[in-house]
C-alpha cells in the first residue's frame, strides 16, 4: 500500500488540509474534526479503495483497517506541511462540538494507561503464581512504572487539551505540574492559604478535571497576554503571567470544582450500576454494535478513566465490551461455517479472531453490518453475556478493549474468582452468539426492505473481455467485497460503456475510477486496473463529468491498454455494487462479452 499516496486521496476528499481542525486515530480508524463537514465529499472518500468505511458523526471517522498507523503519520505529514487556518465550525450543534472535545482528550490517552495497566495485572498474576513477590524491589519498580500513566494522569490530560486547544502544551503541563509538587502536597496537608485565602487540600494525582479546567482557562490566558504583550517580550512574559494567575486560580477554586466533578461523575455512575445492577451491563453490551460502529461508544472513555483514577476498578463498560467483544467473534466464526461464500468464509475468520482479541471494527464492517441475522445474534449474545457479567459484578482495572489477549486486567487481589468471573462471561458470549447466528444465519437474506424488494435490475457488460469472479483479483479489497459484491472484466479494449441508464456521482481526479447511480438507485463503482492510480492520470481519457446522464452503452471513459500493461500494472477492472448488500445476485462468469451481453442480475 501506497500510504503517502492514500492520506493524499483522504486529504483532497475531506475538503483539504485548511478543512482539517483536529486529527487522530484509534485502533482502526482516523478520526478527524473538520472545520465544516458538508465539504466532505463522500463518494469520493468512499471509492478510495484501502477506505473500508466511513461514518460521520461528532468526528468524521475514516476505517483504515491494521494500517490506519502509516496513513496517519502520512496524513499527518501532510497537514502539518501546510500554514492552514484552523477554526471552529460555528454551524456544528454544541452536543457534537462537546463529543469530539471529549474524544479527543480521552483517546489519547489509552495507549499510556493500557499500557501500564496490563503491566500491573501481570506483575499480580506473577505474585499469585508465586514467580515474582510483590514486597521484591523488583516487583515494586515495574508496578511503579506500571502505576505512572494514572498517578500522572493529569500531566497527560495536560498535554492532550493543550494539543486540542493548540495553546503550548509545555506550559500547560507546568501550570498542571505545581498541583503535584510533593512540598505543595505537604502544605495542603497541613493547612496552606493564598492571599490569606484557604486553599482545600486536595490529592490531584490520579485526577482528571480539575487538569482539563486548568488547562482550559490557561489557554484563555495565553491568547490574551499573546495578544496585548509586545513581541520582544512575548516569549517569557505570555508563559510567566499564564503561570501566575492559572496556577494560584486553579488552587483556589478550578481545583476543587474539577475534583468534586469527578467524585460525584463516578458516584453517578456507581448509583446508575447500583441501581440497575446487570441490566446496565447487559442492555450496553447489547447496544455496542450500534456505538462502535458510530463511534459513540468513544464517550463512555471520560467515565473509565475517572473511574480508575477514583476507585481503581471499573464495572460497567469494560465488561459491557468483553461480552460485545466475544460475541462479534462467535458470530463470525459461526457464519464461517455456514456460508459457501468463499470471500466471505475468508473474512468471517478474520474477523472473528481480530474481534477475539478485542478489535472489533473488521467485523462489524466486513460481516455484521451486513447481514441482519448476524446483527441480531450478536446482540443476543452480548446480552446474555453482559448479563452474566453484571450479576457476578465483574470487575476491570485498565481502560483497554477487552479480549484474549487482554484477560489480565480481570485479575484481581481481593476478588479470587473475579477473572473466572470474566472467563465464564466470555464463553458465555461466544457460545451463545455463535449458536444464534448459526441457526439465524441464511446465504441469502429474504427480509429485504421495499426498496431492495422491488429492485431489479440488469447490467450489461461495461467492457469488451472475460468476466471473472472477484475472488480472482489481487487485490483484498476487492476479493474480499469489503467494498460489496460484484465481478470484474479482464478486457480485451480499453473503453468503458455505461452498463445501465444512471447518472454519473465521480469521476476519480486519476481518472482510472468513476462511479454512476441507476436510475433505480443502485451505486455502481468502476476502477480499472490495480493500483493504477499510480499513473496519474497517465493513458485514461473520462468522457463524462459528475452529474451527466448516460444511457446504457454510452461511452463513459477510454484507456491505453497495451501501454498500462506495458507499465506492469494489472489492467483488470472492477465492478462493485456498492449498497445492495441484501441483494441477490446472477453474475455470468468465464466468459467473453461485449456491451450487449447481460452480465449481472440484481433481484
Amino acid at each position: 500500500m501506497n500510504y503517502k499516496d492514500v492520506a493524499s486521496k483522504i486529504l483532497k476528499a475531506i475538503g483539504g488540509d485548511a478543512n482539517v481542525q483536529h486529527l487522530e486515530h484509534c485502533s482502526t480508524r482516523l478520526r478527524l474534526t473538520l472545520v465544516d463537514d458538508k465539504k466532505v465529499n463522500m463518494n469520493e472518500l468512499k471509492s478510495i479503495p484501502e477506505v473500508i468505511g466511513v461514518n460521520q458523526t461528532a468526528q468524521c471517522q475514516i476505517v483504515i483497517g491494521n494500517s490506519v498507523v502509516e496513513v496517519y503519520d502520512e496524513l499527518k505529514k501532510l497537514i502539518s506541511a501546510k500554514d492552514s487556518h484552523l477554526q471552529v465550525n460555528k454551524n456544528k450543534k454544541i452536543g457534537a462540538i462537546l463529543l469530539d472535545f471529549v474524544i479527543s482528550i480521552f483517546q489519547p490517552l489509552i495507549p499510556a494507561i493500557a499500557g501500564g495497566g496490563i503491566l500491573k495485572s501481570l506483575l499480580m498474576l506473577l505474585n499469585l503464581l508465586g514467580i515474582l513477590d510483590k514486597t521484591t524491589n523488583t516487583y515494586m519498580v515495574l508496578n511503579f512504572a506500571g502505576d505512572a500513566p494514572l498517578y500522572f494522569l493529569p500531566l497527560l490530560v495536560a498535554i492532550t487539551v493543550a494539543n486540542k486547544m493548540k495553546v503550548n502544551p509545555l506550559v500547560a503541563v507546568s501550570a498542571v505540574g505545581a498541583l503535584l509538587i510533593p512540598n505543595l502536597s505537604k502544605m495542603l496537608v497541613d493547612g496552606a492559604t493564598f492571599l490569606s485565602m484557604p486553599i482545600q487540600n486536595v490529592n490531584y494525582a490520579y485526577q482528571v478535571f480539575p487538569a482539563i479546567l486548568c488547562v482550559l482557562c490557561y489557554s484563555q490566558l495565553e491568547k490574551f497576554f499573546t495578544k496585548i504583550s509586545p513581541k520582544v517580550i512575548r516569549g517569557f512574559f505570555v508563559p510567566m503571567m499564564s503561570l501566575l494567575i492559572v496556577v494560584p486560580f486553579t488552587l483556589l477554586v478550578l481545583g476543587p470544582v474539577g475534583f468534586i466533578t469527578g467524585k460525584y461523575f463516578s458516584v453517578v455512575i456507581m448509583f446508575v450500576f447500583a441501581k440497575f445492577g446487570w441490566i446496565a451491563v447487559a442492555l450496553l453490551a447489547a447496544a455496542l454494535p450500534f456505538m462502535v460502529t458510530t463511534g459513540m461508544h468513544k464517550a463512555m472513555i471520560p467515565y473509565v478513566i475517572t473511574a480508575l483514577g477514583e476507585t481503581g476498578k471499573e464495572l460497567i463498560y469494560n465488561a459491557s465490551s468483553l461480552a460485545h467483544n466475544i460475541s462479534e467473534s462467535g458470530a463470525c466464526f459461526a457464519v464461517a461455517i455456514r456460508t459457501k461464500d468463499k470471500a466471505l468464509k475468508t473474512t468471517s475468520v478474520s474477523a472473528g479472531i481480530s474481534a477475539a482479541f478485542g478489535i472489533t471494527e473488521p467485523a462489524l464492517y466486513g460481516v455484521t453490518i451486513l447481514n441482519k441475522r448476524v446483527l441480531y445474534s450478536v446482540m443476543i449474545g452480548a446480552f446474555c453475556g453482559g448479563a452474566f457479567l453484571g450479576i457476578k459484578g465483574v470487575e476491570a482495572y485498565v481502560a483497554v478493549g477487552p479480549g484474549l489477549a487482554s484477560l489480565s486486567m480481570f485479575i484481581s487481589q481481593t476478588l479470587p474468582n473475579n477473572l473466572m468471573n470474566a472467563v465464564i462471561g466470555l464463553i458465555i458470549s461466544f457460545i451463545v452468539s455463535f449458536i444464534a447466528a448459526f441457526v439465524l444465519w441464511k446465504e441469502e437474506i429474504k427480509e429485504k426492505s421495499d426498496i431492495i424488494q422491488n429492485v431489479k435490475e440488469e447490467l450489461k457488460a461495461p467492457i469488451e473481455g472475460e468476466v471473472v469472479s472477484l475472488d480472482e483479483v489481487k487485490d483484498e479489497i476487492f476479493s474480499k467485497r469489503l467494498m460489496g459484491n460484484g465481478f470484474a472484466i479482464i478486457p480485451d479494449k480499453g473503453e468503458l460503456y455505461a452498463p445501465v441508464d444512471g447518472t454519473i456521482e465521480m469521476v476519480y481526479e486519476t481518472k482510472h475510477s468513476l462511479a454512476m447511480k441507476t436510475e433505480n438507485g443502485t451505486e455502481i463503482l468502476f476502477h480499472i486496473g490495480i493500483d493504477t492510480v499510480n499513473l496519474n492520470g497517465k493513458y485514461f481519457d473520462t468522457k463524462v463529468s459528475v452529474g451527466n446522464h448516460v444511457k446504457q452503452g454510452e461511452l463513459l471513459l477510454t484507456f491505453d491498454l497495451d501501454k498500462i500493461v506495458e507499465e506492469g500494472f494489472d489492467p483488470v477492472t472492477v465492478v462493485i455494487i456498492t449498497n445492495r448488500p441484501d441483494s441477490k445476485f446472477e453474475i455470468r462468469e468465464k466468459e467473453k462479452v461485449n456491451k450487449t451481453d447481460s452480465v449481472l442480475k440484481i433481484k
